[in-house]
């Protein structure tokens, strides 16, 4: 007879293993994020490649290959890709809606004559081409077609990333490559849609089924379009309302997911749902905060959907027919590269940024797994022709940092006057080169009022949810997010912007500030609104150009007031006003460099006011105003 203990012993060893198998992905995966993203960064190199290559090593066909022969690999290895489908659909998903709410109409606007000329130029060609070829080859002509577009879109998740590390986004090549991506990326969804609908013909009328399945998309869209103007502002102000970080972002997670899933149930792509809520979301004031809560998520699950595509390749595959498959890359570069050279020279362009340019667009991109992959589940293309494009596509995407480092030499050729009529056109961004406003109260609508009278832009943050809208009905180009947030900041551009402006009137809030953005841009000019003459040292201490006291402007302002009541010239009170002010700015200065050991042993920023980390009582009512308020 069994004993119950040891039965019950078993039972629950039993549970615990397969509890462990359960979460065994998911604990693979952080550690190889954790790997992967440092190690990748250090060496300049695009995340994405480590994903892959890590898929690779991971996957049935690397150190799972041999778990069977040697079971202590198998903690290590993730044997069944569909295991973690749903996370890397995800990705895709996330990523989908980040193009979606990044789009800016002032961009296509601004880059409109690159992104539809050139853009539609090197997709359509470089997919006719390679269309042509397959169906020279024997293939059917929709899945000639898909995979001729699947194979001409380029690696959005790779290129931008390169040019900003090397600093080349603003360059003549650097803007092209841009414009053609941003084409590319608004190809997806249409490439989506034909996908589904070629899917679901049953050997009937293409006209019928073609005709049905629009109907169905229209209705789908119009529902969720109408839905989305209605529900999604008032659902981020009742949100913002509540200043819950965890509420906000389960609303935005919410957003996505609900999309997705209503535009799957109508026979369109989870992803083109995505896509349209990021399109409806990028109007509105909580587009910035929205990015900033996002984005982490959408890097992990990218990283998850990579790591998903490098378990399908088999390197086995490569050493077979090492000279095949280096061919077809080598093939594909020649035709896209060939394809925007000769574009881009019809669009008016130099030789040598058309030769830039063709090198950066012309390896693969990570949409192909997702074409290729929904056209070969859908039967639309053989499982050969399938597998053997993804190989191409990711050994080409291996290949992009080396060829924009060979880019980047070429355009070393490109002339001084070229690059200065490059940087005199309008960015692509209209938040680059703008000023940034932290807090949009009084004291920031005031400063917002000057700049604009000076025809100086910018772009104000503010995280009073009513203050925002109020605002933007009245068209200030205000969002609502925490300026103390490093991603928030990047956000609105903090890289190109010509100076920050603190204006919140908490002082916490405000070193916050300081810090985040000091941290993220050291040449940044900085001008931040302090309490008194103490604030204004650390301030200054924390590396801020220009530290406002409260009180020293306003004893200066009602001197200036009182002087000239009582007859004393204009302008000498201004010149002395003036005078009196740069003695208070040399002051409180010389004071902070005497005091900068001091300060840097006892300053804790965010985690106090000044007050509370000397010892002494904090200021009254300094912690009951909410941190990053603005008057």
């Amino acid at each position: 007879m069994t004993d119950p203990v040891q039965a019950g012993t078993q039972i629950a060893a039993e549970a615990g293993a397969h509890a462990g198998a359960g979460y065994r992905e998911a604990i693979l995966f952080l550690v190889t994020a954790g790997i992967v993203v440092p190690l990748f960064h250090r060496l300049r190199v695009s995340p994405v490649l480590g994903f892959i290559g890590a898929g690779v090593l991971l996957g049935p066909f690397g150190l799972g290959r041999f778990a069977d022969a040697h079971p202590w690999l198998a903690p290590f290895t993730i044997g069944n890709r569909s295991e973690i489908a749903h996370l890397a659909e995800f990705g895709v998903i996330f990523l989908m809606f980040m193009i979606g709410i990044e789009l800016s109409w002032e961009r296509l606007r601004v880059l409109r004559r690159l992104v539809f000329g050139l853009g539609s130029i090197q997709v359509a060609a470089s997919a006719a081409v390679i269309a042509v070829i397959l169906i020279a080859l024997n293939q059917p002509v929709a899945g000639a077609v898909l995979v001729g577009l699947a194979l001409a879109l380029s690696s959005t998740a790779v290129v931008l990333p390169v040019l900003a590390e090397q600093k080349r986004l603003g360059t003549p090549a650097g803007r092209t490559s841009f414009a053609i991506l941003l084409f590319q990326d608004l190809a997806v969804a249409p490439i989506l849609f034909a996908i589904a609908v070629l899917g679901r013909r049953d050997g009937g009328d293409l006209g019928g089924a073609l005709a049905l399945a629009l109907g169905q998309a229209v209705v789908a869209l119009v529902l969720i379009v109408v839905a989305g103007r209605v529900a999604l502002r008032p659902l981020f102000h009742l949100v913002a309302r509540t200043r819950s970080t965890e509420l906000f972002m389960a609303a935005c997670l919410l957003v996505i997911v609900a999309t997705a899933l209503v535009a799957a149930a109508s026979g369109l792509s989870m992803t083109l749902g995505a896509f349209v809520a990021g399109l409806l979301l990028a109007e509105t004031e909580y587009r910035r905060a929205i990015e900033a809560t996002i984005d982490p998520f959408k890097g992990l699950l990218l990283g998850v959907f990579f790591v998903s595509v490098g378990m399908s390749l088999d390197p086995a595959q490569l050493l077979a027919a090492p000279g095949a498959i280096l061919g077809l890359s080598l093939g594909l570069l020649v035709i896209k590269g060939a394809v925007v050279l000769a574009g881009a020279r019809v669009m008016g362009l130099s030789r040598p940024v058309a030769l830039e340019t063709a090198l950066l667009i012309g390896p693969g991109g990570e949409f192909a797994f997702v074409l290729i992959g929904g056209a070969m589940a859908a039967g639309l293309v053989p499982e050969p022709v399938g597998g053997a494009a993804l190989i191409v596509t990711t050994v080409t995407m291996i290949a992009i940092p080396g060829l924009a480092a060979l880019a980047r030499r070429i355009g070393r050729r490109v002339s001084k006057e070229q690059l200065g009529r490059a940087r005199a056109e309008p960015v692509p961004d209209p938040q680059q080169n703008r000023v940034i406003l932290a807090g949009y109260g009084r004291v920031g609508r005031l400063v917002g009022e000057m700049l604009k009278r000076h025809a100086i832009p910018y772009i104000a943050l503010d995280s009073d949810p009513v203050r925002v809208a109020e605002q933007r009905r009245l068209g200030s180009p205000v969002y609502f997010g925490d300026s103390a947030n490093t991603e928030m900041l990047r956000r609105c551009d903090i890289a190109a912007a010509r100076a920050l402006v603190v204006t919140l009137d908490n002082p916490r809030a405000v070193e916050a500030v300081v810090q985040a953005a000091r941290a993220e841009r050291p040449d940044l000019t900085i001008v931040a609104r302090a309490r008194d003459a103490r604030h204004a040292t650390q301030l200054y201490e924390m590396g801020v150009d220009d530290a406002v006291p409260e009180t020293i402007e306003a004893s200066l302002q009602l001197s200036e007031a009182v002087l000239v009541d009582v007859g004393v010239p204009m302008g000498h009170v201004i010149a002395s006003i003036h005078e009196r002010r740069d003695e208070f700015r040399t002051i409180l200065k010389s004071k902070q460099a005497e005091a900068r050991p001091a300060f840097r042993a006892r300053r804790t920023v965010g985690k106090g006011n000044r007050a509370e980390s000397e010892g002494k009582p904090a200021e009254p009512g300094a912690d009951a105003r909410p941190v990053g308020k603005s008057a």
